[in-house]
């Protein structure tokens, strides 16, 4: 199994384009790879970037509820972090959802497919989750639940299911393997 490089992209199919060999540069940057070096550090972005996504989410839905114009300031400070984990989460796996098909090699498309499965899986159970417990605050008539409008409901699920996969591969990311020494 060899590695992709930005001058032979996988299969032999079609060439890589300049945004492939610049997308696999940056995805695979030799200086980046120690702040990805351990799973916990893998694991630690994937946390960070769950719990931005919910405080930006929190805040989002403050601002839309109570109408207050000081849930702009963390808004405001949350929004630019949030927009920079993603490109850090791809960093850590290497490019893995980032990276066109042709440049990757079979380790990391069985990888990507992985990630796809479980994704698809834990955002369907969460979705289930959710849909069930609105079914049953309807049949017990609790009157103490909040009223959630029901374009919030489907915000939070779009951005679960949008995220997944990254959530995903972030957390399934494995080390490179072994150069073979003969």
């Amino acid at each position: 199994m060899t590695r992709p490089t930005a001058e032979r992209p996988r299969g032999g199919a079609r060439q890589a384009t300049t945004y492939d060999r610049a997308m696999f540069r940056i995805m695979n940057d030799p200086a980046a790879r120690p702040v990805f070096a351990t799973a916990g550090r893998r694991r630690r972005h994937r946390g960070g970037h769950v719990a931005l996504t919910g405080a930006t989410l929190a805040c989002l839905t403050l601002l839309y509820r109570l109408d207050d114009a000081w849930l702009i300031a963390p808004l405001a400070a949350l929004l630019p972090l949030w927009m920079i984990a993603p490109g850090v989460l791809n960093g850590g796996t290497r490019g893995l959802l980032e990276l066109r098909t042709r440049m990757l090699d079979e380790r990391q498309l069985a990888d990507r497919d992985r990630a796809g499965t479980v994704a698809h899986r834990a955002a369907t159970v969460l979705l289930a989750v959710a849909a069930g417990m609105f079914v049953l605050a309807e049949a017990v008539g609790a009157d103490g639940l909040p009223e959630v409008p029901a374009v919030w409901v489907l915000v939070y699920a779009v951005v679960v299911v949008w995220l997944m996969p990254l959530w995903v591969a972030g957390l399934q990311a494995r080390g490179e393997p072994a150069e073979d020494a003969g």
